[in-house]
C-alpha cells in the first residue's frame, strides 16, 4: 500500500483561537461567555447548562474544551476534597452536581465547593489478590462515566469482587439512586483479563463501553466494545478479530463522528502475516466495522508494543482524524475514508502520546510523555508542531478561559499554559495523580481527580 512522503504543514498562520485566546493555526471561534450554574430543586431531574461537563474532554468528540468558562485571572486556588478511594476517571458536572467514582465502587454527587449531596457504594471492588496481574488494588470505576440527556441517567462500570465481573450501572444524577445495573461480561473472553479502562460514550440510543487488558498483558482477553440500550436490554457488541490482546484500553474511549465510533486498537498478537485489526483505529456503526486504518509497520510495532492504542482519535474540522500513538509517528486521516493499511493522509514525526487531546479550529493539543505538544493540521492535512511544553507537563489537556490546562503528574501540579506558546502562566499543586488522570471544567472550576479524593481549582478571584 502506499506511503505518502512525510511533508511539513504550510499555511498554518497564527491567528486568534476560539474561546477568547491566542495563537493557533487559521481559525476564529466565538469568545467565552460564563453563565452560572446551580443544582436543581429536590427532586427534579437536571437540565442541560452550556457548562455542563457530561462526558470524557466534555462531549462525545473529546474535544475537550469549555466555551463558557470565564477568563482566568490572579492566581490558581485550590482547595482538596478527601473521598474514600482512588480516582482515576474524570469527573462529570450535571446540572451543578459534579459526579465522581472511585476504585472502591464509590460514587459521589458534590456540588461544586465540594460538599457532599448523596453518595452510593455499588458493591465491593475487586481485590489485585483476585486478578493475573494489573496495577490498581483495589479495582473499582476506571472507565469515566457518561451522562445521557434522553434518559437523564449518569452511566458507569463496576468492576465488582468475588468472581470477578464488571456490572453496567444507571444512576440518578440528582439523588445517587440506582435505575438499573447489569453485567455485562459476554462470552469469548476471561472476565478476570478484562480491564474496563476507556470511558463510557453514548451514541444511537446506546451506552458504548470499551474493553482492554490489565497491566501486565496477562490472560485471554482481546478488545471488545459493548452496547447497552440506555433504558436496558441486551447487550450487544463488537470483539477485535485477534487471537489476543488488541485492547481497547486508552482512557478516553470512543470517539463519535457522525454517528460513527472511532476507536484506538493496542497491540495484537499477530506480527506478521495474517493482519488482525489491531495497532488501528477502527470506525464501527454499532457492532459492524465499516473502516479501518493501521501503519505498514504494523506487524513490527505489535513485536515492540509501538501501537496506536495510548492515544484516542481526535476529529479536527469534521474533515481528519489525527492519531499518535507508542511510536512517536503521529498520523491524520481523512474522515470516513481511513484507506486500510498505509493509507494515512499524512505522518509526522510528533511523540509518544498517551491519552486524550484537545482540539480547537485546526490545532491538536497532544499529551506527550515528554512535554505536550500543540500541533497544527491544516486544509491539504498536513501535520506541523507549533510548540512544546516542558518536558514534564504530560497530562491529557483541556481548554477554557484562555488557557490549556495539563498535569505534571510527578509533582502533582496543575498547570495552566498559554495557548500561543506552551509557557506556563499559573500553576498549583492538586496532591497525587494518576497518570491518565484529566480534569472536568464547570463554571470557573477545574475538578481534578487524585488518588485521594479530588482537588477543586478556581480560575478567577
Amino acid at each position: 500500500m502506499r506511503r505518502p512522503a512525510v511533508r511539513s504543514a504550510v499555511g498554518c498562520g497564527l491567528v486568534a483561537l476560539a474561546l477568547g485566546m491566542a495563537g493557533g493555526c487559521s481559525s476564529t471561534a466565538p469568545a467565552t461567555s460564563a453563565p452560572g450554574t446551580s443544582a436543581p430543586p429536590s427532586g427534579q431531574q437536571p437540565a442541560a447548562v452550556p457548562s455542563d461537563w457530561p462526558a470524557y474532554h466534555q462531549n462525545a468528540q473529546r474535544t475537550g474544551v469549555s466555551a463558557t468558562m470565564p477568563a482566568a485571572t490572579g492566581v490558581l486556588t485550590a482547595r482538596r476534597v478527601a473521598l474514600d478511594g482512588q480516582v482515576y476517571a474524570s469527573p462529570l458536572v450535571v446540572g451543578g452536581t459534579v459526579v465522581v467514582a472511585t476504585e472502591r465502587n464509590r460514587v459521589y454527587g458534590l456540588t461544586p465547593d465540594g460538599a457532599a449531596k448523596w453518595s452510593v457504594l455499588l458493591g465491593a471492588p475487586t481485590n489485585q489478590s483476585e486478578l493475573p496481574c494489573g496495577n490498581i488494588d483495589p479495582l473499582g470505576i476506571t472507565g469515566t462515566p457518561v451522562y445521557d440527556a434522553a434518559s437523564r441517567s449518569v452511566f458507569l462500570v463496576a468492576s465488582v469482587s468475588a468472581k470477578v465481573r464488571h456490572d453496567l450501572v444507571a444512576l440518578d444524577p440528582v439523588t445517587g439512586a440506582v435505575r438499573w445495573r447489569r453485567p455485562i461480561d459476554l462470552p469469548g473472553t476471561d472476565a478476570q483479563a478484562m480491564q474496563q479502562r476507556g470511558a463510557l460514550t453514548i451514541s444511537q440510543g446506546k451506552v458504548w463501553v470499551p474493553f482492554g487488558g490489565l497491566a501486565g498483558d496477562c490472560g485471554a482477553y482481546k478488545g471488545r466494545l459493548v452496547g447497552v440500550p440506555t433504558g436496558n436490554g441486551e447487550p450487544v457488541a463488537y470483539t477485535v478479530p485477534t487471537t489476543r490482546e488488541g485492547g481497547i484500553w486508552t482512557p478516553p474511549g470512543p470517539t463519535e463522528l457522525a454517528g460513527k465510533l472511532l476507536v484506538a486498537v493496542g497491540n495484537g498478537e499477530s506480527v506478521g502475516g495474517r493482519y488482525d485489526y489491531s495497532d488501528s483505529v477502527l470506525e464501527l456503526d454499532g457492532t459492524r466495522l465499516v473502516d479501518s486504518f493501521s501503519p505498514t509497520t504494523w506487524a513490527s510495532d505489535n513485536a515492540a508494543d509501538l501501537d496506536l492504542g495510548s492515544q484516542g482519535p481526535a476529529v479536527v474540522q469534521g474533515r481528519w482524524v489525527f492519531i499518535a500513538g507508542k511510536s512517536g509517528t503521529a498520523y491524520v486521516l481523512h474522515a470516513g475514508r481511513f484507506g486500510g493499511i498505509g493509507g494515512e493522509v499524512s505522518q509526522a514525526t510528533v511523540c509518544r502520546s498517551f491519552g486524550g487531546t484537545a482540539v480547537v479550529a485546526d490545532t491538536v493539543y497532544v499529551p506527550c510523555s515528554d512535554g505536550l505538544r500543540a500541533v497544527c493540521v491544516d486544509s491539504a492535512g498536513m501535520v506541523r508542531t507549533v510548540w512544546r511544553a516542558a518536558a514534564s507537563v504530560q497530562g491529557s489537556p483541556v481548554v477554557g478561559g484562555g488557557r490549556v490546562y495539563a498535569l505534571d503528574q510527578a509533582a502533582g501540579v496543575l498547570n495552566a499554559l498559554d495557548p500561543a506558546t506552551g509557557r506556563v502562566r499559573e500553576r498549583v499543586v492538586v496532591g497525587g495523580v494518576s497518570r491518565f488522570a484529566t480534569p472536568a471544567i464547570g463554571g470557573a472550576s477545574l475538578f481534578v481527580p487524585t488518588l485521594s479524593g479530588i482537588t477543586i481549582v478556581r480560575t478567577v478571584r
